[in-house]
């Protein structure tokens, strides 16, 4: 007996509400771009500037007594994870911490590196700074840069890619997709302030590449039914994609949220940022594929002069309930 989230033939109409659906869209990102501008996102030390300071001791590291230990400095934002290397020793417990760039100095003083020595020999008597890196504005202002870049060229390349693989229409409505998950999920982030580290950074191309993928299966069957029914109204073609694939994309979609629920459950305070941008991506991504793709799809047409079918063309696998 097989786990069905979805019955396994459906006749759903999803254009009936097209309008109301890409309205609700465009207000989430007007509202997106509002929140950003108004309060902006809650850069992490990455695109701030701070401190990396690499910690040793022969006790196990406890990051509960480090953060509270370091709470009383006021440092403001202060990241603190555990490193776990198979080639460490049973008495070599590292730690790296992390310290935003104090107000009106490129990095942390050498007095405030050492008010943290003192705070954390409280809570690990013999603990070791074995390195300490600062990272400046400058540093952190190129890193913006760059994260703005590799997103820009991510989406450019989808566009250049769906529209040799399939028509100029499909690419558009492809990219309007990918553009309304990542200004949704800054938008979150913005709007909850939400730490906003190169790690999000990794989440958007990630969001980037499983929202394409989902919208490559529907265009697909889409273009094969396309040669299957010349006849028939794009409109009529499209729901038709969409429930063909329905099962397919339910399923991914579901099991890849299970496991990113249990990270950021289980997985601390280290990824939980990644995470809630995955969870977020894999929703707004599988929503955008249906609702945003196929509409603006819907909305700009499609030739139909096909001169020969294609036997190859879609993705033969796609209702498979796996």
């Amino acid at each position: 007996m097989r786990l069905k989230l979805v019955p396994q033939e459906t006749n759903w109409d999803f254009f009936s509400r097209s309008k109301l659906w890409l309205g609700i869209s465009a207000l989430l990102m007007v509202v997106a771009f509002i929140s950003f501008m108004v309060q902006g996102l809650n850069f992490g030390i990455d695109f701030r500037g701070g401190t990396t300071i690499r910690t040793e001791s022969a006790q196990p590291v406890d990051v509960a007594g480090y953060r509270a230990a370091l709470d009383a400095l006021e440092l403001g934002d202060v990241t603190i994870t555990e490193v776990f290397d198979p080639t460490f020793g049973p008495d070599q417990n590292v730690a790296m911490v992390r310290i935003q760039a104090q107000e009106g100095e490129e990095a942390v003083t050498g007095a405030m590196v050492e008010d943290v020595r003192g705070a954390l020999t409280g809570v690990a008597p013999d603990i070791r700074f074995t390195s300490v890196e600062s990272v400046g504005p400058k540093v952190s202002g190129e890193l913006i840069q760059t994260a703005v870049i590799a997103v820009v060229l991510a989406i450019g390349a989808v566009l250049i890619y769906i529209w040799l693989r399939f028509e100029w229409q499909f690419a558009l409505g492809a990219v309007a997709a990918l553009i309304h998950d990542v200004l949704l999920t800054i938008g979150i982030f913005s709007e909850l302030q939400i730490r906003f580290d190169l790690a999000i950074i990794a989440a958007l191309l990630t969001i980037v590449g499983y929202s394409l993928n989902d919208t490559v299966v529907v265009f697909d069957r889409v273009r094969e039914n396309l040669r299957k029914y010349k006849n028939r109204p794009l409109k009529e073609v499209l729901n038709m994609s969409i429930n063909e694939t329905l099962s397919r994309t339910v399923m991914t979609s579901v099991t890849t949220l299970l496991a990113l629920v249990s990270l950021y459950v289980l997985g601390g305070d280290v990824i939980r940022g990644f995470v809630f941008a995955m969870i977020w991506g894999v929703i707004v991504g599988t929503y955008s594929s249906i609702f945003v793709a196929s509409a603006i799809l819907l909305w700009l047409g499609v030739k139909r002069d096909w001169s020969k079918p294609d036997a190859t063309a879609g993705t033969q696998f796609a209702n498979v309930d796996a």
